[in-house]
């Protein structure tokens, strides 16, 4: 989709472009109300700054939508898919999903929710040096780093939908 359809689609089908980049209905509702943006670089401009103010409900509310690391998205809407494509340089190895499992486990005993990060571009190993590194941040801090995951995942996903 270019932008100027994405500013002249009805709202349902404008607001079912942005669920599946963040699944965060405030967030998703103010970027299709602030329409028309006449540009890309306009919507990741204002996405990014109305994403600025996720906290604690904003990011439960998105992982309700995201499988854990190493595990495939078995639904069928727009953000399985993207999800599925963003981890396809996880390796499928039994060990390494069986170390990715064992830190998923970690990081819900500690945190209470599962682990976001931006898999787009990283490999199986990368990504369990940050859950492992990150199991030992502060609850308020693993919190602000999640946030600024799903922030980066919401961005590339917007960029992707317009390319």
């Amino acid at each position: 989709m270019d932008i100027t359809t994405f500013d002249e689609a009805d709202p349902a089908t404008a607001a079912a472009l942005v669920r599946a980049c963040a699944a965060i209905e405030s967030w998703v509702d103010d970027v299709v109300a602030s329409r028309p943006y006449g540009s890309l670089d306009n919507l990741l401009d204002l996405a990014g700054a109305l994403s600025a103010r996720w906290g604690a409900t904003e990011v439960e509310e998105a992982l309700a939508d995201h499988p854990r690391i190493g595990e495939r998205h078995e639904g069928a809407g727009a953000g399985a898919g993207l999800s599925r494509q963003e981890q396809s340089g996880v390796d499928r190895s039994t060990d390494t999903v069986a170390r990715l499992a064992e830190g998923n486990r970690r990081y819900e005993d500690r945190f209470g929710r599962i682990f976001l990060i931006r898999a787009a571009g990283r490999d199986a190993e990368e990504i369990l040096e940050h859950l492992e590194r990150r199991l030992d941040n502060d609850p308020d801090t693993e919190l602000a780093v999640t946030a600024g995951q799903l922030r980066e995942i919401a961005a590339l996903r917007l960029k992707g939908s317009f390319s």
